[in-house]
């Protein structure tokens, strides 16, 4: 098999075991020495990577130099591992593939704060991580359908007005944030899985949720684990609308996100079904559509949403997002 170089032009073929194991070696000896970017072997990388189609090389790279024991006492500068993995990641985002969520947490726990400026006049700054606001990583492009999902709530506050409102796979909480302080509903939850995020979370829900007069809603965080949520704690929640925003990336959880959808959408509030509606980046057509095969297999349907909303944030306009409405 041979692949083209995207900027040379030149063919190439898969390695040998042999010569793979040297390219990753000559990666690790580079990295601990913090010579200059140019001297790793990325053509080498480029040609695996285009060749064999998986992000396995990757993976072995990083394992042999950012998450290796040596480097996990005595560590390069964090600027140099910054630069390093934010090579890397280009290099993985050449295969249109999920986030390796590796990549991104080895890039650091740095905490800075984004703000994003409402129509309002209204600033929201949160606090993120260094990893999801590097140039060029895909944590940045998972931001994008939140950014999209915002967009349009601000322009949809009519949707939200005394409901219950359950956000899966909160974040940091910019969608939740906003949709509090722009529109009149009853409450809000916040919801994710990881501990951390879920500190992160409370912490910026408090900066602007907990004191504030703009918001009337009833708020709280919930630790929602997908896959072993209860029938009890699905029933308390008693949600009449759920959104979310970029968590269709990953094959291996969307059974178990359309299992979860189908038994919020069966628990009827005051005798209607809750309304859903899912903002996603399309990263990976094939992942997608699976998404959508899963949604038709559980019963499910869902219509797209073309409605055009205002440009509120900057991003990528280029990237694919849609937007669907599920339903029974």
């Amino acid at each position: 098999m041979s692949y083209t170089h995207p900027e040379t032009g030149k063919e190439g073929e898969a390695m040998s075991h042999e010569t793979r194991k040297e390219v990753i070696h000559t990666f690790q000896v580079n990295f601990f020495a913090m010579s200059r970017l140019n001297a790793f072997p990325w053509d080498s990388l480029d040609g695996e990577i285009m060749t064999t189609t998986t992000s396995d090389i990757i993976t072995e790279i990083l394992q042999k130099t950012c998450l290796h024991p040596i480097c996990l006492k005595n560590p390069p500068s964090l600027k140099y591992r910054r630069r390093f993995l934010t090579e890397l990641i280009k290099r993985h985002e050449m295969l249109a593939a999920e986030p390796l969520d590796a990549l991104y947490e080895a890039l650091g726990e740095d905490m800075c704060y984004k703000t994003y400026l409402l129509p309002t006049g209204d600033a929201v700054s949160l606090a993120e991580n260094v990893a999801l606001i590097s140039q060029g990583t895909t944590g940045l492009v998972t931001w994008e359908a939140a950014l999209y999902l915002t967009e349009w709530a601000l322009e949809n506050t009519h949707i939200f007005k005394n409901k219950t409102v359950l956000e899966l796979g909160s974040g940091v909480g910019l969608t939740g944030i906003v949709v509090c302080l722009s529109s009149s509903l009853t409450k809000y939850i916040f919801s994710d899985c990881h501990q951390t995020v879920l500190q992160r979370l409370k912490d910026n829900i408090t900066n602007y949720l907990t004191n504030s007069d703009s918001s009337r809603a009833s708020v709280c965080v919930e630790e929602l684990d997908w896959e072993n949520v209860s029938d009890e704690q699905l029933q308390r929640i008693q949600a009449n609308t759920i959104i979310a925003a970029d968590v269709v990336y990953d094959p291996d959880v969307i059974a178990c996100l359309v299992r979860l959808l189908s038994r919020l959408l069966n628990c009827k509030v005051q005798e209607e079904h809750p309304d859903v509606y899912i903002a996603s980046t399309v990263r990976n057509p094939q992942t997608y559509d699976c998404f959508k095969k899963e949604l038709e297999m559980a019963g499910l349907r869902h219509v797209v949403m073309k409605d055009s909303v205002a440009q509120v944030f900057p991003y990528n306009r280029a990237t694919t997002i849609e937007m669907i409405q599920i339903y029974v």
